[in-house]
């Protein structure tokens, strides 16, 4: 998916089946399991509050409901090497593409919360990166890792030679975040970076830069990174404010997608036809 890609490849967060679903029915080619959202969605924060195999658990719902490739967000790979490596090896069963790793140490906290970030050394991240490089089984499978050094404020200079080394222990990719409001140093780095393996980014925080910039600058994956959650609580906080001061459900169907298109989208229509299939009706 990034290692064979000349154009700019997109991915839609999704946090559980049905927004999975929803993602390639709309026409993604390519699913980011958030670690954001999929908390959210469990109810707890994104400080590795919900337990890996929980999350897993998730995504494999995720699989279950789509046809296109999904990335995991792994967080720092909750633990040391080895803990990293049999969670790469169950994502891998589950059925996902791959796997992104970030350069915090274990528990972090989300990269937008907080000036707390610190890093893991580079001797710890790369062991991780190597091990988990060794586990997997599917030459396809692909290991991202992601350099945090600008969010903790260490510098371009960390960042590329965090990423240099990162590239050296066996990475297919380097995702390569930020949160400032522009994105002059993801474009800085890139230009620096020369393309030496694939760059993903999250532009959140910069999501005003044209996604032509981004192609320019030779970057070869954008994620929409927690946009169908936030839509997701946007749309729910308002039905049920509604519902709430209205006492009743009256003229609220105007805002709620109808059971057709519920029905539609999860194709309960495969069950009937199935169904007079096999029983020869």
């Amino acid at each position: 998916m990034l290692r064979d890609s000349d154009s700019l490849v997109y991915l839609m967060e999704a946090h559980d089946g049905l927004s999975a679903r929803i993602a390639e029915v709309e026409g993604f080619q390519a699913i980011w399991a958030s670690g954001l959202s999929m908390s959210t969605a469990l109810g707890v924060r994104d400080s590795d509050e919900a337990s890996w195999s929980q999350l897993l658990g998730v995504v494999e719902n995720m699989v279950e409901s789509t046809t296109v490739p999904i990335i995991v967000d792994g967080d720092t790979g909750y633990g040391n090497f080895n803990t990293a490596r049999r969670f790469v090896a169950k994502a891998e069963r589950v059925g996902v593409a791959g796997v992104c790793l970030e350069d915090k140490v274990f528990p972090k906290m989300n990269s937008f919360v907080g000036d707390s970030h610190t890093l893991a050394e580079v001797r710890d991240f790369t062991a991780k990166i190597k091990a988990c490089a060794d586990a997997r089984q599917d030459p396809d499978f692909v290991l991202i890792a992601r350099v945090e050094a600008l969010i903790a404020g260490r510098g371009m200079e960390e960042a590329l030679r965090r990423a240099t080394a990162y590239h050296e222990a066996g990475a297919d990719a380097i995702f390569i975040h930020s949160r400032r409001s522009d994105a002059e140093e993801i474009l800085r780095f890139s230009a620096e970076w020369a393309g030496r393996l694939p760059l993903v980014i999250a532009p959140t925080t910069y999501a005003s830069t044209p996604s032509s910039e981004f192609h320019r600058a030779g970057i070869s994956a954008v994620i929409w990174a927690n946009h169908s959650m936030r839509a997701a609580v946007a749309a729910m906080r308002r039905v049920c404010r509604e519902i709430f001061n209205k006492e009743s459900v009256h003229d609220t169907d105007s805002e709620l997608a109808s059971l057709a298109e519920v029905f539609e989208l999860m194709d309960y229509q495969e069950i009937e036809e199935t169904e007079r299939r096999v029983y020869g009706a």
